[in-house]
């Protein structure tokens, strides 16, 4: 599994950067079956936006975000949402075999 991590309108500090790393292992079970995660992490007004866009290997995507003040709690916001939505996707997969 490959992934990217992009800015829009802020900076991605170390900080952000080591904890998407860290959350990722939560997202190990499916790194088979994911080809590329991107996430763009963007300053609002209102906050930020932390966006993810999932590539599986059998042509499937889908995009999911989370918005907070505080862009650690976006990123587990998103995680949490990730982590629901692969497994649920993965379940369905098996269903079909």
């Amino acid at each position: 599994m490959e992934y990217g991590i992009r800015g829009v309108h802020c900076e991605i500090g170390e900080q952000e950067k080591h904890l998407i790393e860290k959350k990722l292992h939560r997202l190990e079970f499916a790194e088979d079956d994911i080809v590329d995660l991107n996430f763009v992490i963007s300053k609002e007004k209102s906050g930020y936006k932390v966006e993810a866009t999932v590539h599986f290997r059998w042509a499937h995507n889908f995009f999911m975000h989370a918005d907070d003040f505080d862009v650690s709690q976006a990123i587990d916001k998103l995680f949490n949402k990730l982590e629901i939505r692969i497994t649920k996707e993965k379940d369905k997969i098996k269903g079909h075999k």
